[in-house]
């Protein structure tokens, strides 16, 4: 696997502002931008990178700098950061250096368009030799494609650093799990958040998300709310290790208990989110998500945890309780057609991932409009591996074709904000966050069979 890490610029000045930066290069790094740049070199001090890339715009440019210091103080050396343009932030030349309440004045109609359909945004852009028709999002989609057909090639099983912007580095995250451009606003990047990417080959082979959007590095537990956020949060957890995760045994509906790995790992997960005000909880009805919920909500005793049986595992019909080879010898091929065509598999006398994406997104959507209605903030949601991969899917716009897009390691977190409601599209904030379990970046989780 290629392993990419990808990073945002620290704070700048444009940012504190709240001023669209677009392609100028006026923004410098606060103090607390270069801080934090600080703050993800000694994150990344234990991983061995082969490049660093970055945007040539100086936000981006710096925080690549002050990275590449605290790299090199760790373990003597670290490449010198490479200048790509093909890393340079999305392109908006008609709201540039302008404050993002101005453009909300002044551009009504353009900036609807941006927040409800990013992909139409147009502007004509006037140049020497005429009106340019430009659409902002759409090329920078194309210039992360660019971006990832020139480099991959390049970095054949090596760890490579990406220090980008917002904008870009969505991009960058969409054109490489295939979410379209209309679901641009779908993903959040953080200023000096940090996502991981592997890639089996080149742009269209196989892709895993291994995290996205981490921010504990800097001491913030989730990334903050969006400006006039009026919606729901939800903490998406998967259950602690069970004993045939361990094994690699397929569990399905199985109820297999956690283990004592597992129930550490749920206990675990109860600290990182004990500050964190749950206003409601709901777990799938099986027995090993159920502990791991309690187990968290030892610290929020006064919630009340609701099962619901469409968040439980997808069935696996007579692949449950054997073993991957076991699998293999008794239905060849099928195991190989489930890791690389999932959406193409009917398990025997068990459920297909249509099946198990019908019922966990009606409940998922019950659960949200149920929270709208009633004012609650934020809630614990703890299921399965199979059923988190297809709730992740839906919210982003994608089908079960791309299941295996997602990690999920046993008691990691993933957040997901409804910011105007269920009319409004989601976002995800964060994903497969693991560093109250690992202690580091990279996701060391067992995290075994379904």
């Amino acid at each position: 696997m290629t392993r990419v890490i990808i990073v945002r610029h620290g704070q700048s000045s444009y940012n504190t502002e709240r001023r669209i930066q677009g392609r100028t290069d006026v923004s410098k790094l606060t103090e607390k931008g270069c801080n934090d740049a600080s703050k993800v070199g000694k994150a990344l001090s234990n991983i061995l990178f082969t490049a660093i890339y970055s945007s040539p715009l100086q936000r981006a440019k710096k925080t690549a700098e002050i990275i590449s210091s605290e790299l090199a103080s760790h373990d003597g050396k670290s490449p010198v950061p490479q200048v790509s343009p093909k890393l340079m932030e999305i392109d908006l030349p008609l709201w540039a250096e302008m404050l993002s309440a101005d453009v909300k004045q002044k551009f009504t109609e353009d900036y609807r368009t941006w927040k409800e359909h990013p992909h139409e945004l147009r502007m004509l852009v006037e140049e020497p030799e005429g009106t340019r028709e430009h659409f902002p999002v759409l090329a920078l989609y194309k210039q992360a494609q660019q971006f990832w057909q020139e480099t991959l090639s390049r970095h054949p099983g090596e760890t490579i650093l990406i220090v980008g912007h917002n904008g870009i580095n969505r991009a960058l995250i969409s054109t490489a799990l295939g979410i379209p451009p209309s679901r641009y606003h779908c993903l959040q990047q953080s200023n000096c958040g940090i996502t991981v990417l592997n890639f089996a080959g080149g742009l269209g082979e196989p892709v895993q998300l291994e995290s996205m959007n981490q921010t504990q590095h800097m001491g913030e537990t989730f990334p903050s709310l969006r400006p006039n956020h009026q919606g729901v949060r939800l903490l998406l957890v998967r259950h602690g290790e069970t004993e045939w995760n361990r094994q690699t045994r397929f569990q399905g509906q199985i109820d297999i208990p956690l283990n004592d790995n597992g129930k550490q790992q749920a206990q675990t997960a109860g600290e990182f989110l004990r500050d964190v005000a749950i206003d409601f909880a709901v777990s799938s009805s099986m027995l090993r998500p159920k502990e791991t919920a309690e187990l968290i909500l030892a610290h929020h005793p006064q919630i009340t945890l609701e099962l619901q049986d469409g968040l439980r595992e997808i069935s696996h019909g007579l692949w449950e309780g054997k073993l991957e080879t076991e699998i293999d010898q008794e239905f060849p091929g099928e195991l190989h057609r489930w890791r690389t065509e999932p959406a193409n598999v009917q398990m025997p006398e068990g459920e297909n991932l249509q099946q198990v994406w019908e019922r966990s997104v009606a409940t998922w959507q019950d659960i949200v409009q149920v929270a709208l209605t009633n004012q609650l903030k934020t809630g614990l949601i703890v299921a399965h591996d199979a059923t988190n991969k297809t709730l992740l899917c839906h919210v982003l716009g994608l089908s079960t074709e791309n299941f295996w897009h997602f990690r999920q390691g046993n008691g990691a977190v993933s957040v997901i904000d409804y910011p105007n409601g269920l009319d409004g599209l989601p976002v995800l904030q964060a994903m497969n966050i693991t560093s109250h379990l690992s202690g580091g970046v990279l996701d060391k989780t067992a995290a075994g069979a379904l």
